[in-house]
């Protein structure tokens, strides 16, 4: 018998559109979620870009005059100082632009995924926000 042909299968223009939907929604919500993370304040005091270029000036005047090991010790901490203040310049999280984004897609994100206001609100999202974007208290 000669074998029987698989059926092929295609998602409909619908189907398609509602997946497409589903990742753009994704995509929003987890943008502003990551960006509320990298933004959340620390514990201790600030640092500055000043204090930082401070440090760096203090380490290369102890390199000069350090032991081998204490050398290669101070090297890394430049390099460290030196990351930490090229990192001060990439910081400009525009974080507006991201809550209107999770704004107009956390409604029906959560909707999907069945996630309530205090699940949100755990994760460090606004009232307002919230809000704004249709997720009350009740659910």
């Amino acid at each position: 018998m000669p074998p029987k042909s698989a059926k092929k299968r295609t998602m409909s223009d619908d189907h398609k559109a509602a997946l497409a939907k589903g990742r753009q929604e994704g995509n929003a919500v987890r943008a502003y979620l990551e960006a509320l993370a990298a933004t959340k304040p620390k514990r201790g005091r600030k640092r500055t870009q000043a204090t930082v270029v401070k440090q760096l000036a203090e380490v290369d005047a102890a390199i000069a005059e350090a032991s081998p090991l204490n050398q290669l010790q101070l090297t890394q901490k430049k390099f460290d100082l030196e990351a930490e203040l090229a990192a001060f310049d990439e910081d400009a999280i525009d974080l507006d632009a991201l809550e209107k984004g999770f704004v107009e897609a956390a409604a029906g994100y959560a909707e999907r995924k069945k996630i309530g206001y205090a699940a949100f609100r755990a994760v460090g999202v606004k009232p307002d926000v919230l809000r704004r974007a249709g997720i009350g208290r009740a659910s």
